[in-house]
């Protein structure tokens, strides 16, 4: 019964922020492209200004929000992750091979998918992990609105499918997404990863010494040429779950304080700064361009044919069983549905394309929009179908 209360207010959080998202990015759009753009993009080039002796850090405002802010996003998810692979669903290997297959597959087919409509691009090929992503609010909040029509252990699919999703969107980036590595930055980073593990160990349950050490962390990350979110991830992996006395986990309550800030400020803020395309002069051509293609067709298509296939193999070679209570119909429906992409596909775009040294920056968000967008509907539409028949 806990872990059912814990899941139903993670979904009912999750759901509301995918709902919130989704306005964000609506208001992006219309301001963009509206009287209000130039002030939507001076807004987003405000230069901000933070240092300590030495250490300046000089980014504008856009890049706080995807270098600082999405750290957050990122501490939340390993947290997540670690509560997960501990005593959660990602414990039991029974229950991590059907999601974990259809997670595979969802990542696999999508990338295959632009690869091959962008196999005659070469600067083009960077984007090849942008469709493999999915955005579990998004994804949760359109299945929210389905209500009872669904059963739970179609939604505990999705979830979890989605955090391994997420899992692998952490390593692609950590493997492919680092550029020009500073050896002095990353040594005094694996300093500090020591000295968190060491904490970890020595049974240091106190929140605000992993903190100060995570801050410095990240600082170091940032400099180093790696990418400054993965000092989230690596944050939460050495913060303590359990305590050796009889109290309140570490992991945990971190979790609970963070997610309503991530899920109701800083996911619809990154939202915000980073879904408003401008549609001036915006043609046929711009959905058939390679990039937007490749990545529109690889989150629809892609990602409908990995998920489901993974898991139909999963099943008929007995490895798993279908989730209780769900038909094939509506597996089908959730397989589309997680073709929305969104937040994570335009973080993993905005380290393919760097706005200003790629002459696609900005191209990818048009294909993430309409991939997302129409995988939401379609999905939508085909599982309340399906589920009529349940």
């Amino acid at each position: 019964m806990a872990l059912r209360s814990t899941f139903t207010r993670f979904f009912k959080m999750e759901a509301a922020s995918g709902l919130l998202l989704i306005a964000a990015a609506a208001l992006a759009l219309i301001v963009n492209n509206s009287p209000l753009s130039a002030l939507y993009n001076h807004f987003l080039e405000v230069p901000v200004v933070a240092g300590v002796g030495a250490v300046v850090i000089a980014k504008p405002l856009l890049l706080w929000i995807n270098d600082g802010l999405m750290a957050l996003f990122f501490l939340l998810i390993g947290l997540e992750v670690k509560r997960e692979i501990l005593e959660g669903q990602l414990a039991d290997p029974a229950q991590v091979i059907l999601p974990g297959a259809a997670a595979i597959g969802g990542m696999l087919v999508p990338a295959l998918a632009y690869w091959f409509i962008n196999r005659d691009h070469p600067d083009a090929l960077g984007g090849w992990a942008i469709p493999m992503a999915t955005d579990i609010a998004f994804a949760l909040g359109v299945l929210a609105l389905l209500g009872k029509r669904v059963p739970t252990s179609l939604k505990l699919f999705l979830m979890t499918l989605a955090i391994i999703d997420d899992l692998g969107a952490i390593i692609v980036i950590a493997l492919f997404y680092s550029s020009d590595l500073s050896g002095q930055a990353l040594a005094l980073a694996g300093a500090c990863i020591v000295a968190l593990i060491a904490m970890n160990r020595l049974g240091v349950v106190k929140l605000a010494p992993y903190l100060l050490v995570g801050l410095v962390l990240w600082v170091c990350v940032l400099k180093s040429g790696v990418h400054a979110t993965l000092a989230g991830v690596t944050l939460a992996f050495c913060i303590p779950l359990r305590t050796r006395q009889a109290g309140v986990s570490p992991v945990r309550y971190l979790e609970h304080a963070l997610h309503p800030w991530v899920s109701y400020a800083i996911l619809p803020l990154f939202a915000f700064a980073n879904a408003g395309v401008s549609l001036a002069g915006v043609n046929l051509e711009s959905f058939t361009h390679p990039v937007p293609l490749g990545i529109a067709v690889g989150l629809l298509l892609g990602k409908s044919v990995g998920v489901f296939g993974l898991t139909w193999l999963a099943i008929k070679l007995r490895l798993a069983s279908l989730p209780q209570g769900a038909n094939w119909g509506q597996v089908f429906g959730v397989a589309i549905l997680c073709g929305i992409g969104f937040t994570m596909s335009l973080f993993v775009g905005s380290l393919a394309f760097v706005p200003g040294m790629s002459e696609y920056a900005g191209e990818d968000r048009m294909g993430i929009l309409t991939g997302s967008i129409l995988a939401a509907l379609i999905g939508y539409a085909w599982t309340r179908a399906a589920s009529r028949k349940a």
